[in-house]
């Protein structure tokens, strides 16, 4: 009995190696993109941004997370940024973000505080862009085909990012 327990152990270690040491495993593993609720500090955020050309804005002059006249990516979603990425390479318009994960938005699941999402500067670019190649849901409000809301919300854009927007 001892003996086919044995067996049995050693059949499944060798199994478990073989596994996960096979090389498509291995390489599947390193090259899986980030989840969307992967959270980024504030500078991995700010620099992916710049170095995607897009700029950050703060009224307050300030990336503290607990003062509403700052602007912070602090605890922002790494699916937000590559969405805000996406938006620009996709549009070709100059986005500067003006709200992100500060206190002083409303609440919810898919809000500004958990990551979901980023106020941007209106511009016309960005309004031509969004009006002309998104679906009208009604009450100022576009949705993308990956599935992301854009609220006009008269003096800046409201995003929602579920997702990076076809990263």
């Amino acid at each position: 009995m001892n003996k086919v327990i044995r067996s049995t152990a050693i059949g499944v270690s060798a199994l478990a190696l073989a596994f996960f040491s096979f090389p498509a495993t291995a390489q599947a593993a390193q090259s899986a993109p980030a989840g969307a609720l992967a959270k980024l500090s504030h500078a991995t955020a700010a620099s992916q941004l710049s170095n995607a050309g897009i700029g950050i804005s703060s009224s307050g002059g300030c990336s503290n997370r607990n003062n509403p006249t700052c602007t912070s990516l602090d605890q922002v979603n790494s699916a937000t940024i590559q969405g805000a990425i996406t938006l620009k390479n996709a549009s070709g318009c100059g986005l500067t973000v003006t709200g992100g994960t500060e206190t002083g938005h409303a609440s919810g699941t898919y809000s500004h505080w958990n990551g979901y999402k980023l106020d941007f500067s209106m511009t016309s670019c960005l309004t031509n862009y969004v009006t002309r190649n998104f679906t009208s849901i009604g009450g100022s409000k576009w949705q993308s085909g990956a599935g992301n809301i854009y609220y006009n919300e008269v003096n800046h854009w409201d995003v929602t990012f579920y997702n990076c927007g076809g990263c």
